[in-house]
């Protein structure tokens, strides 16, 4: 006689599903941190200079922090081992229509020497030269 070896399993799932820790994004601000950098539309924003200093970046990274405080941003980066390169600060200031303006027609501040200064000087460098050549004879004043 044949019996039927189907049996529906009724009992839950004795192994639980193995879940891998989810891992926070380098350059975002911990829980900690969330108090002194918060992250908007992929800008992140510190509280002054101590809190870019202390906002964490992975290994061979770069972040740019913006300061909520000041006209200031910071690059903070790493290199490959992890160890922390100078926090590099900059201050950013509005450039107008007329500042852009202004740099495009200003001509440089440089002095030009003429063709007869030019020539002056070759000469006087000449003689000194001769002079250097040969020792100098008296001259003659009367």
């Amino acid at each position: 006689m044949a019996y039927n070896t189907y049996f529906p399993q009724y009992y839950p799932n004795q192994v639980p599903m193995m879940q891998t820790p989810q891992q926070m994004p380098v350059g975002q601000p911990t829980m900690a941190q969330n108090a002194q950098a918060t992250s908007n539309n992929g800008i992140t924003w510190v509280l002054g200079e101590a809190a870019a200093k202390s906002f964490p970046v992975g290994a061979g990274q770069s972040v740019l922090l913006m300061d909520s405080e000041e006209s200031v941003f910071y690059i903070k980066s790493t290199d490959q081992s992890g160890m922390p390169q100078p926090l590099r600060i900059f201050d950013y200031t509005e450039r107008t229509a007329q500042h852009s303006e202004a740099g495009i027609t200003k001509k440089p501040d440089v002095d030009y020497v003429s063709r007869s200064e030019f020539e002056e000087f070759r000469e006087d460098v000449k003689r000194s030269i001769k002079g250097i050549r040969r020792p100098r004879v008296k001259e003659d004043d009367e």
